[in-house]
């Protein structure tokens, strides 16, 4: 006999209702070509200001041909963990090399930026440690974090003395300390107060872990980073890294001392249980690596074109860090508008005029604090970027966001 079944799923529908009341829902654009600074997305070419491609790498002739090469000598996948069969000598290549850029012992690949922050924050720490955190630190963060079931301290956004009074606090507790920040902040494009962690966190004695992520290809000696910025080559345990943004493909990485990445090896969960990376894509990453020592002009095109485009966006009366936000020091530049349904309107309008910037809301940023966060690449033109700005400036008055 069957029985009427309910669908035990439909609170969701509830929730996404809700989002529609509240204007903040959306829909994914769909990319139709190249992932560029003016491609098609929905059948519309636009002017892209929402990718993560700093150096424009996902297009580069030298990483396209590594990948089809790779791809002719070691097939389409590796067909296993790393643990088990799937550790080819591209992938020891890869790590190898990532090691020597960032001036470390070693480092192992993880399969994505957020598998390689979470991996690691719950394999090295357990239910008897403390973790000092960022209150802005990333999502990928703050999950391993909770996976590791360590105690969470969370200090204000860059408040080096509160980072200090948090440590201070649990000194004489047992357990391990760890002090964890972003080196630059995926959302509103500052750095973090490296020197100043990295003193507190050699005074206590707690390991010091940066995600690098947005730094990457971004800061530093041919894009090394938020440590050779700062030179704290060191002075920092842990680094996170990611092969999805400037890298131009896809992955993420630790680098540290031998015994943290054999300890990884053994231990992180991602890294365990998720097949390795097709040879193409390890492939790219190593190309990837040699253009970043190879061309460093790209990383002047791109800080020349960041400069540029907040000048102009700052001069148009756009909020764009610094009002009621950290002011952005880095290509991430996001237009502050507030209230979550009208930045997605804002969004939606700018797409009509041939511009892609994404909305971004509660819950990726605090209520009140929706923005545009816009990122422009080493491959804008300036043609490009002025079209983009006479978009934002038609659109701004439109809507009565700037004058």
């Amino acid at each position: 006999m069957s029985f009427p079944r309910s669908n035990p799923l439909s609170y969701l529908t509830s929730q996404l209702d809700d989002l529609k009341a509240k204007g903040t829902h959306f829909r994914l654009r769909v990319l139709d070509d190249e992932q560029a600074a003016v491609c098609s997305f929905d059948g519309r070419r636009v002017v892209n200001l929402a990718s993560n491609n700093y150096l424009g790498l996902t297009t580069h002739p030298k990483l396209r041909e590594a990948a089809l090469e790779a791809t002719r000598k070691y097939g389409v996948g590796s067909g296993a963990v790393r643990t088990i069969a799937g550790t080819m000598k591209i992938h020891m290549e890869l790590e190898e090399k990532i090691a020597r850029f960032k001036n470390v012992e070693a480092c192992v690949v993880f399969q994505s930026g957020f598998a390689a922050n979470a991996g690691t924050v719950s394999a090295i720490l357990g239910k008897d440690d403390f973790i000092i955190s960022d209150a802005l630190n990333h999502a990928s963060i703050i999950d391993g974090a909770r996976l590791s079931r360590a105690k969470i301290l969370v200090f204000e956004h860059k408040n080096i003395a509160q980072a200090e009074e948090k440590l201070a606090s649990v000194e004489q507790q047992p357990g391990k300390k760890l002090l964890i920040t972003d080196g630059v902040f995926s959302m509103d494009g500052d750095i973090g107060p490296l020197p100043g962690l990295c003193g507190v966190a050699e005074k206590y004695g707690a390991i010091m872990m940066v995600d690098d992520a947005h730094s990457s290809g971004v800061l530093g000696r041919n894009g090394r980073g938020t440590i050779d910025h700062f030179d704290l080559h060191g002075r920092v345990d842990i680094q996170v890294g990611t092969l999805s943004k400037a890298i131009g493909a896809l992955g993420g990485y630790v680098c540290g001392t031998r015994d943290l990445i054999d300890f990884l090896y053994h231990r992180a969960r991602p890294f365990l249980f998720s097949t390795s990376h097709p040879p193409s894509v390890a492939a790219t990453c190593l190309a990837a690596f040699d253009v970043l020592e190879s061309e460093p002009e790209r990383i002047g095109r791109l800080w020349d074109n960041t400069h540029y485009w907040k000048k102009e966006l700052g001069l148009l009366g756009f909020d764009i860090g610094g009002r009621t936000t950290p002011v952005s020091e880095t290509p991430i530049t996001p237009v502050i508008i507030g209230d979550g349904k009208l930045t997605m309107e804002f969004s939606r309008a700018l797409f009509a005029e041939s511009v892609l910037g994404t909305g971004i809301a509660f819950p990726t940023v605090p209520e009140g604090k929706a923005r545009i966060r816009t990122i422009v690449t080493a491959t804008h033109t300036k043609e490009e970027l002025e079209r983009a700005l006479a978009a934002f400036k038609k659109v701004g008055r439109q809507m009565g966001i700037v004058a």
